[in-house]
C-alpha cells in the first residue's frame, strides 16, 4: 500500500484523484491548528534552551536524519553541548514519558533512526512523543541546544530556528496534501522556514519558482556513501566499488529506497533491489535470498539486523556535505538564531 500510494503522489501527471476531497478536510485541520498557535488559543512551550528544529514537509526520506547527525557534529565542535529529541516511530512501547537513548539501548524500544543518531553523533538523545517533556529532560542534562529531528509539525515546542529538508528529486510530488498527496502541510509554507536545504540537485518540477529565505537560494546537501561495514564486525571495511563485477543484494527500509539503489549503481554496482516500507521490522526471512551474493543495507536498517547478522551483510553509511562556502553559510546562520539564548544561558 505504501509503495502504491508512493507511486501516486510522486507521479509526473497527478491527475485526478478521489482522496483528494479528504485532503480538503485535512487542509482545513492543519490550517485551524497553526493559527490557534498564532492567536494564542495554543500554547508554544519554551524548555529555556534554544531549539532547531529539522524536518520536512512531506512524506518520507529527503535526508532529514543526515542533515541532523551533521549538524549535531558541527555545533559539538563549535563546543556546544547538544541534545537530540526525537518522535522515536516504530517505538514499542512508545509512552508519553521520554525514554534516553544510550548504548545499551534496543531499536525496538526507542525506534531505528534515534539510535542511528545516537551512533553517529554521540550527543545526548531522548525519545518521546511529547517533545517538550523530552526536549526539557535534555536541558536537566546541562546541554547548550537542542535539535528536534522531525518536529516541523509539532508546534507545542516552541524554536529558535527552523531547517526544511527537500528531496530534490521528488519535491513536493504531485503537490497535493495527505492522503492525496504527500505533503504535510502546504509547499508555500516552506516560505516561512529560517534556512531551507535541498537532498541533491533541484531538479523537481515542484521546485520551480518556489521561495526560499537566506536570499542566496537553497542549500544544496549531498549524500555521500561511505565505506561499507560488514555487521558483524568479522572484516575490514571495503570501499563501494571493491563489489563491482557481481550482483549485489541492495535492501532499503527507508523513507525512499530508490536513493540508495542509485547511489550504488553509481559506483558501478549491479544492484538488485530489495524495497521495503520505512521503519520495516526485518527478520532473518526477509533477507534470505538464496545465493552468495552479498547484502548492502542502509545504517538505518544495519541497525535492526546487527543481532542476527550473516556473514556477507554489509552496511552502507552516508554522509551529508555541502560545499565550503554554503557549509559557512549554514551554521553562521544556526549560530546567529541561537546566539542570543545560548550566550543568555536560556
Amino acid at each position: 500500500m505504501e509503495r502504491q500510494l508512493t507511486k501516486l503522489w510522486y507521479r509526473d501527471d497527478a491527475g485526478p484523484s478521489l482522496l483528494q476531497p479528504l485532503a480538503w478536510l485535512y487542509q482545513g485541520a492543519m490550517h485551524l491548528r497553526r493559527n490557534s498557535y498564532a492567536w494564542g488559543l495554543l500554547t508554544r512551550h519554551r524548555v529555556g534552551k534554544p531549539v532547531v528544529v529539522v524536518g520536512n514537509l512531506t512524506v518520507g526520506g529527503t535526508g532529514k536524519t543526515p542533515m541532523v547527525i551533521w549538524l549535531a557534529r558541527k555545533l559539538t565542535a563549535r563546543g556546544l553541548k547538544v541534545g537530540i529529541v526525537s518522535r522515536g516511530y516504530g517505538a514499542v512501547p512508545a509512552g508519553e514519558t521520554p525514554r534516553p537513548v544510550n548504548t545499551e539501548s534496543n531499536w525496538r524500544e526507542v525506534g531505528d533512526e534515534p539510535l542511528l543518531l545516537y551512533r553517529g553523533t554521540g550527543c545526548a538523545t531522548v525519545v518521546g512523543r511529547d517533545r517538550v517533556a523530552a526536549a526539557r529532560l535534555l536541558v536537566t542534562q546541562g546541554v547548550d541546544v537542542v535539535i528536534a529531528d522531525d518536529g516541523l509539525q509539532h508546534l507545542r515546542l516552541a524554536r529558535e530556528c527552523e531547517i526544511v529538508v527537500i528531496d530534490g528529486a521528488r519535491g513536493f510530488g504531485n503537490g497535493r496534501l495527505l492522503p492525496a498527496g504527500p505533503l504535510r502541510e502546504p509547499a508555500a509554507l516552506v516560505a516561512n522556514a529560517d534556512i531551507v536545504v535541498v537532498n541533491g540537485a533541484a531538479e523537481h518540477a515542484s521546485l520551480r519558482g518556489v521561495g526560499v529565505p537566506m536570499g542566496v537560494g537553497a542549500l544544496q546537501m549531498t549524500l555521500l556513501p561511505g565505506e561499507a561495514f560488514r555487521l558483524d564486525g568479522q572484516e575490514p571495511a571495503r570501499p563501494l566499488e571493491s563489489f563491482s563485477g557481481a550482483p549485489v543484494h541492495a535492501v532499503a527500509g527507508i523513507g525512499n529506497p530508490a536513493r540508495f539503489f542509485r547511489d550504488l549503481r553509481a559506483r558501478g554496482l549491479e544492484v538488485i533491489e530489495h524495497p521495503f516500507a520505512d521503519h520495516h521490522p526485518f527478520t532473518p526471512s526477509d533477507l534470505s535470498f538464496g545465493d552468495a551474493c552479498p547484502v548492502l543495507m542502509t545504517e538505518k536498517d544495519a541497525v535492526k539486523c546487527t543481532s542476527f547478522a550473516q556473514r556477507g551483510w554489509w552496511s552502507v553509511p552516508v554522509a551529508a556535505t555541502f560545499s565550503a562556502t554554503q557549509e559557512r553559510d549554514l551554521l553562521e546562520h544556526v549560530l546567529r538564531k541561537i546566539g542570543s539564548r545560548t550566550n543568555a544561558g536560556g
